[in-house]
């Protein structure tokens, strides 16, 4: 059987975690895990709703080392739960908040902490052993469950690590929940397989995340989203030095990268992956628009059809996106966005991430979204009339639209052009397929109805 151990810190006096400014020991959290592990009840799938990041690694670790699948989903709506439950009748739910909405039995992150125990010892991992089962977003779609082994997610996290070059000096705080597949890799497993420490907290708003930043020692990381970093940037907000940033879950225009790093002061790296394969590429945005996989990952074309493997990745998986290979530069490539959001009007092909893309783009506007409505059946309409929906408060559709013209062809424009105050977008900043076409079905009642949008 090989194995893996569960954090490499070289010594139970390094540290894991900043806890409230506060660092945590290795050997500290080890107790933690051990503690964890044996008091938790019967069942072997657990839902982990812990807020705090430091309390959901140690939850996680208490779960691995107990031999416990930690079922992470896209959304707790009546209908996941439902679903997690088909697959897992034994699922129960562990939170550090006083109030749980979630209709699954419920264990309460104890309080209290463990004593002192001398010379704790690192747990040996099985490669095999299925620690995670997590869900894509729906971002497309209905969410779909992917179990994830250890050794292939210690692997991966590693590959990233060296990519990024993380040692154990580094200290990431990231804006992400860790129960996302991005948030898990990059703000949990990285800086526990790299001899990292992690920051306890999930800061959104910008005078929370320049605290959480400023309770590290340096080297600092900050992994985020582009929606979490448009937001931070246009705070005007004075922003503590960073070593590095990570950006995942969407396309990052170059001027929000080059506005980043001349904020920070430092690179910012974008992150390609899925839940499918985990973490496949990165790529410096203000350096060029092409990707490098990560040096054991493959990527297999054939016709139109793009498959991974290699490294990591367990079985050839695959992918969702339009992917070019650079031919005279091996391991890299140009994404396209996915074949799901490909739009072909009148001959002419372009995809919603490159509209989506130009469309955010544009000075003024402070998140913006391309959609292609549905029909009465649910099915896309024949006709392919695209709809945008933008928030934009100091803009008119006047000049959006003109913004547009010299952005996209004429023949994408949106039509009808919606203004909204917010877009319903989930903890990572995406925005899930059926919530976008609720809010623009809303939209469309009200307009009809004599209704202001």
């Amino acid at each position: 059987m090989l194995t893996l151990p569960l954090i490499a810190h070289s010594c139970v006096d390094a540290t894991v975690a900043w806890r409230g400014g506060v660092p945590v020991s290795a050997g500290q959290f080890l107790r933690e895990v051990a503690t964890l592990a044996g008091e938790l009840p019967a069942g072997r799938h657990v839902l982990n709703l812990c807020s705090n990041r430091y309390r959901f690694t140690v939850a996680l670790a208490a779960c691995i080392v107990s031999g416990r699948v930690s079922v992470l989903p896209p959304n707790h709506t009546v209908e996941m739960v439902r679903q997690m439950q088909c697959l897992a009748p034994d699922v129960f739910c562990i939170t550090d908040q006083d109030a749980c909405p979630i209709d699954l039995p419920v264990f309460r992150y104890p309080t209290s902490r463990p004593e002192s125990v001398a010379n704790p010892r690192i747990p040996q991992i099985d490669c095999d052993q299925v620690i995670a089962r997590v869900f894509t977003s729906g971002s497309t779609g209905m969410p779909t469950p992917h179990d994830k082994r250890w050794g292939n997610l210690v692997r991966n996290v590693q590959a990233e690590g060296a990519r990024l070059g993380i040692t154990p000096a580094h200290a990431l705080v990231g804006t992400v929940p860790p129960q996302h597949m991005y948030g898990l890799e990059t703000t949990v497993l990285l800086p526990l397989q790299c001899g990292a420490a992690l920051h306890d907290g999930s800061p959104f708003y910008p005078d929370d995340i320049g605290t959480a930043l400023k309770q590290l020692p340096r080297p600092r990381v900050l992994a985020t989203s582009p929606y979490h970093l448009r937001a931070l940037l246009a705070a005007q907000a004075d922003l503590p030095a960073a070593d590095l940033v990570l950006s995942a879950t969407a396309p990052l225009s170059t001027n929000l990268a080059a506005e980043a790093e001349r904020r920070f002061g430092c690179p910012l790296l974008e992150i390609y992956g899925c839940t499918e394969t985990g973490q496949l590429a990165t790529r410096r945005t203000t350096a060029g628009v092409a990707w490098q996989a990560f040096p054991d990952v493959r990527l297999r074309f054939e016709d139109e059809a793009v498959w991974a493997e290699g490294g990591h990745i367990e079985t050839p998986t695959l992918l969702s996106d339009v992917i070019e290979p650079i031919a005279e530069k091996p391991g890299h490539f140009l994404l396209h966005g996915r074949h799901a959001d490909l739009v072909n009007i009148a001959g002419k092909r372009t995809s919603l991430a490159y509209l989506n893309y130009q469309l955010t783009a544009i000075p003024g506007v402070q998140d913006g979204v391309f959609v292609l409505p549905q029909d009465d059946t649910g099915e896309m309409e024949s006709v392919r009339r695209l709809v945008a929906l933008v928030v934009a408060p100091t803009l008119t559709p006047a000049a959006l639209m003109q913004a547009l013209r010299e952005r996209i062809d004429p023949i994408f424009l949106p039509r009808p052009l919606l203004f909204v105050d917010a877009l319903p977008r989930n903890a990572t900043g995406k925005l899930p397929h059926q919530l976008a076409q609720a809010l623009l079905a809303s939209l469309q009642a009200k307009t009809s109805h004599g209704q202001p949008a």
